[in-house]
């Protein structure tokens, strides 16, 4: 599920200046699969209670190639649970085909905004967005890059509510089913 905030990111990404490899990392609160006491479980991290900070496998860097053909095999990531009731974050780090500035970067988030996806330009928390209906909130206050001889090395940020986020929208999809 944690592909969903991540594509309208990776669609602008890809549709205005290219993609040539990403690492993302998911730092989302616990899930009801994680458990409130340490318990059995065949991941040993998993098998920690939720009030750890957990690192887990994600299939969201792959599963991306799903909604947006042009990423697939050029990410990977991992998820970082934390012990947050609600409000996640998604981490890209990019290598783009062109070289555009933080405004430029920005200046394309935010001709993308509409009601799934929300161009932020306050400095917000994860409490900030719980029970936000947006699918993905694009944060412009930490978007950054650091050069290097191989190019630029580009840091976007997403916030999400990884329950209230993900209901509304399924709900937005089942609107557009009723309404064919």
């Amino acid at each position: 599920m944690y592909y969903k905030p991540l594509a309208p990111v990776v669609k602008v990404l890809v549709e205005e200046f290219g993609l040539k490899s990403g690492y993302m990392t998911t730092v989302n609160s616990y899930t009801a699969d994680q458990k409130l006491q340490d318990a059995p479980h065949k991941d040993l991290r998993r098998a920690r209670a939720a009030e750890n900070i957990v690192s887990t496998s994600t299939g969201a860097a792959k599963a991306i190639g799903l909604v947006v053909p042009q990423a697939s095999n050029v990410l990977d990531g991992i998820a970082i649970r934390v012990p947050t009731l609600t409000g996640s974050l998604i981490d890209l780090s990019v290598r783009l085909e062109k070289s555009p500035s933080v405004e430029e970067l920005n200046a394309s988030f935010k001709k993308a905004a509409n009601e799934s996806f929300k161009f932020e330009t306050d400095e917000i928390v994860s409490s900030d967005i719980v029970n936000s209906h947006y699918g993905s909130v694009f944060d412009s206050k930490l978007t950054n890059f650091v050069e290097s001889k191989d190019g630029r090395l580009y840091k976007l940020f997403a916030w999400y509510d990884n329950e209230m986020s993900y209901v509304s929208q399924l709900v937005r999809v089942l609107e557009y089913f009723v309404s064919l």
